[in-house]
C-alpha cells in the first residue's frame, strides 16, 4: 500500500505540469460547451426556433467553430515559435538562445543506449524526427484550421437556412470576410501574447520558473 501512494505521488510530481495544464483546458472546454449553449439556445429562442439538444449543440457550427477557432491559432502560433527560435534571436531575453555561444540543441545527435529509436536507426527517420515538433504542430495546425473552417461555414449556412437566404458554397465561403475575420483576430492575440513573453522576460524576473531568467542576472544577458 505504501509503495502504490509513493507511486502516485511520484507520476503526479513527475508529471504534474502536463497533469494540470490538461485539467484546466478540460475545464474551460466544459465551460465553453454550457456557455455556449445557453447562449446559442437563447438566440433561437428568440428567433422562434427550436432549441438544441446536447448532442445537436456538440455537432453544431457554432461550437466546432468556436473551439477550432482558437485550437487553430494555438497551433499556428507554436509551430511558427518552435521554428523562429532556431535561428532568430532576442538580446537579453530568456526565450532566445545565446548570441554567441553554440547551443546543445543545435549539435549533432549522436547514438547511445538511452537515445530515442530514431537516432539509433539514422537515415530517414532521424531526418524526420529532427523536425518532428515543428512538423507535429502543423499538422495538428492544418487539423484545426479544416474543422474551423467546417464549423463556421456549417454555422453560416445554418444561419441562413434560418432566414430563408440561399446558402453559401464552400469555395465561396473561403474567401468571405467572417472566415478570415475569425482566424485573424486570434493569430493577432496569440502572437502579441509570445512577443509579450519574449520581450517582458528581458527585465521581469518569476523565480523558480524556467521560462526566466535568474533574478540577479543583467537585463542586457542573454542566458
Amino acid at each position: 500500500m505504501e509503495k502504490k501512494k509513493t507511486f502516485k505521488k511520484r507520476f503526479f510530481y513527475n508529471n504534474s505540469l502536463g497533469i494540470v495544464l490538461f485539467a484546466l483546458m478540460i475545464l474551460c472546454l466544459i465551460g465553453q460547451f454550457f456557455t455556449g449553449f445557453t447562449t446559442e439556445n437563447k438566440e433561437l429562442t428568440e428567433l422562434g426556433q427550436p432549441s438544441l439538444s446536447f448532442a445537436e449543440y456538440f455537432t453544431s457550427g457554432h461550437f466546432i467553430q468556436a473551439t477550432f477557432e482558437n485550437w487553430e491559432s494555438e497551433f499556428l502560433q507554436m509551430m511558427l515559435y518552435v521554428l523562429l527560435t532556431v535561428s532568430l534571436r532576442q538580446k537579453g531575453s530568456s526565450e532566445s538562445k545565446s548570441l554567441t555561444e553554440a547551443e546543445d540543441v543545435d549539435r549533432e545527435p549522436k547514438p547511445h543506449p538511452d537515445a530515442p529509436w530514431p537516432v539509433k536507426k539514422g537515415g530517414i527517420y532521424l531526418k524526420i524526427y529532427q523536425h518532428s515538433l515543428s512538423a507535429a504542430f502543423a499538422i495538428l495546425f492544418l487539423m484545426s484550421f479544416v474543422l474551423h473552417f467546417y464549423g463556421s461555414f456549417k454555422d453560416e449556412n445554418t444561419e441562413k437556412l434560418m432566414k430563408g437566404e440561399p446558402l453559401s458554397r464552400w469555395y465561396d465561403y473561403l474567401s468571405e470576410s467572417r472566415f478570415w475575420f475569425e482566424s485573424l483576430q486570434n493569430w493577432q492575440s496569440e502572437f502579441l501574447a509570445v512577443f509579450s513573453l519574449v520581450i517582458l522576460s528581458i527585465w521581469l524576473r518569476e523565480k523558480g520558473s524556467p521560462e526566466s531568467k535568474p533574478v540577479d542576472m543583467p537585463n542586457d544577458e542573454t542566458p
